[in-house]
C-alpha cells in the first residue's frame, strides 16, 4: 500500500507543479489555491508512505515521478521541446525509479 501512496504524492506533485505555472507568480487564487492543495496532499501522501520505505528511496521515486510527469505535461500543454537528449534523460529517470521499486524491500 505504501507504494500507492507514494504513486499518489507523485501525482500530485505533478499537479502542483503544472498548477504553479498558472497561478503567475500566485496572482491567480484559482490556481493558486489548486497548487497549494496538491502541495499539501502530495507532502501528506509522501509521509504516510515514509512509515514503511526507507526515506531515501521514497523521495527519489516521488521526484522523479514529478520530474518525468512534469516534463511530459510540458511538451503537451506549453510547447517545450521534445529533443532526443531530454527524452534519454527521461527515460534515465525512469529506470532510475523503476529499478529503485524492484530492488525496495517493501
Amino acid at each position: 500500500m505504501a507504494w500507492t501512496y507514494l504513486f499518489i504524492a507523485g501525482l500530485l506533485e505533478i499537479g502542483w507543479a503544472i498548477a504553479l505555472k498558472y497561478t503567475v507568480g500566485f496572482s491567480k487564487p484559482i490556481p493558486s489555491i489548486f497548487t497549494v492543495l496538491c502541495m499539501i496532499f502530495s507532502f501528506a501522501f509522501l509521509a504516510i508512505a515514509l512509515r514503511s520505505l526507507p526515506v531515501g528511496t521514497a523521495y527519489t521515486v516521488w521526484t522523479g515521478i514529478g520530474a518525468v510527469g512534469t516534463v511530459i505535461l510540458g511538451i503537451i500543454l506549453f510547447g517545450e521541446p521534445v529533443e532526443m537528449r531530454r527524452l534519454f534523460c527521461i527515460g534515465l529517470i525512469i529506470a532510475g525509479v523503476l529499478g529503485l521499486r524492484l530492488v525496495s524491500p517493501h
